[in-house]
């Protein structure tokens, strides 16, 4: 792997301000956004009315605590354009995340918004090693989807060559990174997988592709899953995050000098951590619900907005904003067994430990009388005796027994026996319980 370690001039003056100076920018700018809902948007008005509070009440970052949250639901509520705050011909996109239930959650841009996504994308690219000059592969979803065209604009910002090959189309997509000799791939990690598989079935080796570096994000993945990328792709994995509601990819992004968690991009997104239950702020460094308000949106101001993403705050290292730590599941897919809290992510990092296993899983959850069941289904990497598959199978189930603190059943599968995503996230949950 080649390090990329970008040079004190490469930054934006903002990604090296101090404290003070980039606090100064968010009050400034969280006062523009706090008055911009109230006087544009009815359904911040009414909110922020309802609870009390006055755009003229922020005297202090500590202030935002006194405004009322933002959650999907609401989007929702008002689809499809009722959050906007500038007159609908002033928006010059439209972006849609249709979730698994309910109407989807609808976005829109104005040309600066646009401007200001491919300008945080293109700090993304370069805080993850990316120069101009390089190839950038994109093989995130093209469309409603944030993803593709997010990563596509970021990249010819930073002056990058885009090859936007979209999602699925695996084997196209090796035969591309082969003849094109791209130098970054963005990607959601799941599928980056799928990649790497395709080029063992046709008897290359990923690691000895022009690769450099990948750029993953779109959905939670652990340490474990960069170790196995890294390993098999023989590149350096960086993370990347963000979420339509808020702007899409781009809201923070490692660097790849440090590679300890994704920097928030603080000028344009101020993070806060809640408890989920009480929505009390917590302090940096406690775990939590990852919460957004924008600084700079036009089209789409978001106020408050509950992510559902359970993280923590991280002290600066290699920039002057601070890190979110890795993404260990959501507040609101957490599964409950038998009255244990269970994240896919835990099940994965057991599973990762395990050589004889691949990386792709599935949780199924369903019901026996009155207690919720859970079925693990993981995939071998190689050929095994039956009486072998057994004790492997025990040996995950007492894993996560000890680990987890869940009983579970553990179905191992022959390789490619779990099913791929063809264009995007992995369905890592299969609920079979019955709808209440």
């Amino acid at each position: 792997m080649v390090q990329r370690t970008p040079a004190p001039g490469d930054l934006e003056p903002i990604e090296r301000a101090s404290r003070d100076e980039l606090q100064s920018l968010q009050l400034e700018r969280m006062k523009w956004t706090l008055r911009h809902a109230y006087d544009n948007v009815p359904h911040y008005r009414a909110a922020f009315d309802a609870a009390g509070v006055h755009p003229d009440d922020l005297k202090s970052l500590a202030d935002l605590a006194k405004f009322p949250f933002t959650e999907k639901k609401t989007l929702r509520d008002n689809y499809p354009f009722g959050l906007f705050a500038v007159p609908r011909e002033k928006v010059v996109r439209i972006h849609a995340s249709s979730g698994t239930t309910g109407k989807a959650t609808v976005v829109g841009y104005t040309q600066n918004d646009i401007d200001t996504w491919a300008g945080v994308v293109a700090r993304s690219i370069r805080a993850a090693g990316g120069r101009p000059g390089d190839m950038v592969h994109v093989s995130y979803g093209y469309g409603l989807f944030t993803g593709g065209l997010g990563a596509h604009y970021g990249a010819e910002r930073l002056g990058c060559t885009v090859i936007p090959m979209s999602g699925g189309q695996t084997e196209k997509q090796v035969q591309l990174i082969c003849d094109f000799k791209p130098d970054i791939i963005m990607v959601t990690p799941s599928y980056m997988l799928n990649i790497i598989e395709e080029f063992s079935r046709q008897g290359m080796d990923a690691a000895d592709s022009s690769l450099k570096v990948g750029i993953f994000g779109a959905e939670p993945w652990t340490e474990a899953m960069r170790a196995e990328i890294e390993a098999r792709a023989g590149i350096d994995a960086v993370d990347i995050y963000g979420l339509s509601e808020v702007m899409g990819p781009g809201v923070a992004s490692e660097c790849i000098e440090s590679k300890d968690g994704p920097v928030i991009w603080e000028d344009h997104f101020y993070p806060e951590v809640i408890d989920p239950e009480t929505g009390e702020v917590l302090p940096d460094g406690e775990e939590g619900e990852l919460v957004f308000t924008s600084l700079t949106k036009e089209a789409l101001p978001v106020i408050r907005y509950r992510t559902r993403d359970l993280t923590r705050l991280l002290p600066p290292t290699s920039r002057s904003m601070r890190r979110m730590g890795k993404i260990t599941g959501r507040s609101d897919d957490m599964l409950i067994i038998r009255g244990v809290n269970v994240f896919p992510t835990q099940i994965e990092e057991l599973i990762l430990k395990m050589p004889s296993l691949a990386p792709h899983y599935q949780l199924v959850v369903s019901r026996d009388g009155h207690l919720d069941k859970l079925e693990v289904l993981g995939e071998l990497r190689i050929t095994m005796t039956e009486e072998a598959v057994v004790l492997l199978s025990r040996d995950l189930e007492h894993q996560i027994k000890t680990h987890v603190g869940v009983s579970t059943k553990v179905t191992l599968m022959a390789s490619a026996g779990i099913e791929r995503t063809m264009t995007g996230k992995a369905r890592r949950v299969i609920d079979q319980r019955p709808k209440t």
